[in-house]
């Protein structure tokens, strides 16, 4: 390893040289712990006795090299203090752990041979390409049958694949998009406070099986995007927190070391804090394949404590900067996303052209302005009639990601069926004309498990989403309905294959406030669709100069009667062109799709 980059946070492999490594019948053990006063080894092999480390390079890593030790063996790093009272850690790059409420690091020597080549070779230019992702909860999509508790009834990594990928492409994803798989022993923090950055949780099986699980998606045109956070840590004082004695990784003020949700802030000013985060990331990019990484609460990162109030913080914007020019140099064909929530400029753009060198970021301004909008009661709705049409305003200055995700679903928030405004019935119309307009919209797209269902409990960790109620006619013709939506999203390019471009999309009505009616066009080289909505819950007779379009031929509609809506489909929604002016008939709560022809 080098040092030098080590220290300046240029390193992107310190993972090969620190934690456990397997050669032959030797394995090595390096830790990094420049304060510590004395380190032993101890685990499994050694009956849990001492086995001394020594100091090496420059004297602040520490070393030892044992045989015997097998695949799984536990083993964790004594550190000592001055006085001679000690702490025992995990291994900050341990590859493997024990289950939660165990601590220990497992030693692990990946065998695995991917076979994704065709996969690998593929990826890239997914700017104009459909993204179509499900948002997973690796524990709490489904669980195996008559399972007496959560943990006995959890697939194991490659066990789930086989569950996962037929629904995924049955239900037209295209990519998946997992909660943090990193290592975490609070089941309620779902993996955002970490002990483990390098290791894959033992709560499905072992890293093998993880490998397998992407190999498999891989292989059935399906892409992985990871949750990873870079932002801060557990407290667990036997991991990274006071690692070697002192604020290694965290900063030693509490007035900044500590983050909103209770965990550690990470020191970015320090290279080797950088250097482990760095290495984290490309671990998962390189080692298992992963595709893309969503990094977690971005704003945290761009603002001190996420506070626009208290200024940039240029070190960890420098931070992000390297990290995302050093991932994309080393796998150009990765996808990088940010959950940002502020408005700071340039999320983005390239680095060279003063951005931050995202490829992606969460539009949670649309998210939130449209839910607000669909809670509003129908009178309401014309007042807030613009709630709709500001992301249009400002899309164009990022590379937007449409999310309905987990943070929409929990702690009393309610879920995405249950937020539309009005009773059972009045809900699934407004919920399948709000998805419409969210595949519509300029934007890849990402939607939460269980929402393709219209579940109305809110998520939890510790249950499977309530796949009964699909014997309920309501929530099987809505999830009919999204599977077809997706469908149609992933086979139109007009949909999706001008995104990025203000040739792409334009308004043809965003000025009916009395009605609630909005119309546009998308477009991609010669493939045109025409959207109209009615938000109102009031049936509208509503003309449309579309200019020189010959033929409106429909796609869909939210209301039609296979999908439990009030509309004949025997009887498709009017759309008469004479002169120049379309004229439909558009039932309430609706949206409609029609191919185009000039």
């Amino acid at each position: 390893m080098d040092y030098y980059g080590f220290y300046t946070g240029t390193e992107f492999e310190a993972y090969k040289y620190l934690g456990a490594h397997c050669y032959g019948d030797k394995t090595v053990f390096r830790t990094f712990a420049p304060a510590a006063e004395k380190i032993s080894l101890i685990g499994e092999f050694s009956n849990w006795n001492e086995i001394p480390m020594y100091k090496v390079g420059d004297g602040n890593f520490w070393e030892c090299e044992v045989s015997g030790v097998k695949q799984f063996d536990m083993y964790k790093y004594r550190i000592y203090q001055r006085g001679g009272s000690f702490v025992d850690h995990c291994d900050p790059y341990g590859n493997y752990a024990e289950l939660r409420p165990g601590t220990a690091s497992k030693v692990f020597d990946s065998k695995y041979k991917f076979s994704d080549e065709k996969w690998l070779a593929s990826r890239g230019d997914f700017y104009n390409k459909p993204i179509n992702i499900y948002e997973l909860h690796f524990g709490s999509w489904k669980t195996k049958e008559n399972a007496e508790t959560v943990v006995d009834g959890w697939y194991l990594y490659e066990e789930l694949a086989d569950v996962l990928i037929p629904y995924l492409k049955k239900n037209g994803y295209n990519y998946v998009e997992i909660m943090p798989l990193n290592e975490y022993p609070c089941d309620e923090s779902w993996g955002y406070q970490g002990t483990g950055f390098f290791s894959a949780t033992a709560r499905y099986g072992d890293p093998d099986g993880l490998r397998e699980f992407i190999d498999k998606c891989h292989n059935n045109n399906i892409g992985i995007i990871l949750d990873f956070v870079p932002v801060h840590f557990a407290v667990d004082g036997y991991a990274l927190c006071n690692y070697d004695g002192t604020a290694l990784y965290e900063y030693p003020n509490s007035a900044v070391g500590k983050s909103e949700w209770g965990s550690c802030n990470f020191m970015h000013s320090r290279g080797e804090v950088r250097s482990f985060l760095q290495s984290a990331a490309f671990f998962w990019l390189n080692e298992f394949h992963i595709d893309g990484l969503r990094m977690d609460a971005v704003s945290n990162l761009i603002y001190w404590q996420g506070d626009p109030n208290r200024g940039v913080n240029g070190m960890t914007c420098d931070f992000i900067k390297n990290m995302n020019c050093g991932l994309k140099q080393r796998l150009p064909g990765i996808m990088l996303i940010a959950e940002d929530s502020s408005a700071y400029d340039g999320v983005t753009r390239p680095v060279f052209d003063g951005g931050l060198g995202f490829d992606f970021k969460w539009d949670l301004g649309w998210m939130n302005d449209t839910l607000d909008y669909f809670r509003l009661s129908p009178e309401d709705r014309k007042s807030a009639y613009h709630k709709l049409t500001f992301s249009m305003m400002y899309y164009y200055n990022e590379r937007y990601i449409l999310p309905l995700s987990h943070d929409e679903v929990v702690h009393g928030k309610a879920t995405i069926v249950q937020k539309m405004n009005g009773d059972y019935d009045v809900k699934f119309p407004q919920a399948r004309a709000l998805y419409l307009y969210m595949m519509t919209h300029p934007g890849k797209k990402l939607n939460f498990m269980g929402n393709e269902i219209a579940q109305f409990r809110e998520w939890d960790e510790k249950r499977e989403q309530d796949w009964d109620i699909l014997k309920y006619p309501k929530h099987d013709a809505f999830n009919k309905y999204i599977k077809e939506i997706n469908k149609i999203y992933l086979e139109t390019p007009a949909l999706y294959g001008s995104d990025f471009s203000r040739d792409g999309f334009y308004w043809l009505d965003c000025h009916s406030e009395d009605k609630c009616v909005y119309s546009f066009i998308r477009s991609c080289d010669n493939s045109s669709v025409l959207v109209v909505f009615n938000f109102s819950d009031k049936t509208v007779e509503y003309s449309l100069n579309v200019g020189n379009i010959k033929k409106l031929t429909e796609i869909i509609c939210s209301e039609d009667s296979i999908f439990d809506g009030c509309v004949d489909r025997k009887k498709k929604t009017a759309s008469v062109i004479e002169d120049g002016v379309a004229k439909f008939i558009l039932p309430p709560f609706s949206g409609q799709i029609y191919n185009v022809e000039y």
